[in-house]
């Protein structure tokens, strides 16, 4: 590998993270193997996020903050919960490394404030779109958000582990479960 003559170290890190997760899962990565992907010493990375679980809090941070900003921008374009269902599939489906890692706290540093403020806003995101159905729809809105986001959640995950038929296009399958979650348009 050439060595490493960019300015953004941290973010060419990242970078080989997703990269590293998407070959071998989270398990599989270390500092040193993305000290190598990215041609500097092992003191680079170790210099940007400490350690292994430095590392893929920021990844997570990076990934609710990349999901907020979709679930958002979905939510001001058409106001539409399945839309919104949809867009957290397609996210998980895009950047399945940052998905991998979000939500296992086993992973990083669960009380990171960036990742803390990230995750919330994600989540915020999220719950609107189940607020914006209105109660007489939902019901009780706390287990209304908790099913939304089981729905889109797991059907995520289990299209990203090969459990549902690829033959099938993830996205109008999606948009298919979520209208059905409430009766949603």
């Amino acid at each position: 590998m050439p060595p490493y003559h960019h300015g953004d170290l941290r973010r060419a890190v990242l970078a080989a993270a997703v990269d590293a997760i998407t070959e071998h899962g989270a398990a599989g990565v270390s500092l040193r193997d993305l000290a190598r992907r990215v041609g500097v010493s092992h003191a680079g990375p170790v210099h940007h996020f400490k350690d292994k679980a430095g590392l893929l809090t920021a990844l997570a941070a990076e990934g609710f903050a990349l999901l907020a900003d979709a679930l958002i921008s979905t939510r001001e374009q058409t106001d539409s919960f399945v839309e919104l269902g949809v867009t957290y599939v397609r996210f998980a489906l895009r950047h399945r490394a940052h998905f991998e890692v979000m939500f296992r706290p086993d992973l990083h540093h669960i009380d990171d404030p960036n990742l803390a403020d990230a995750r919330d806003r994600a989540g915020a995101a999220l719950a609107g779109g189940v607020e914006a159905l209105g109660e007489q729809r939902t019901g009780d809105q706390r287990t209304a958000g908790v099913a939304a986001w089981s729905i889109v959640h797991g059907f995520a995950t289990l299209w990203n582990t090969g459990n549902l038929d690829a033959g099938d296009d993830p996205e109008e399958l999606a948009r298919r479960v979520a209208a059905m979650l409430f009766g949603a348009d």
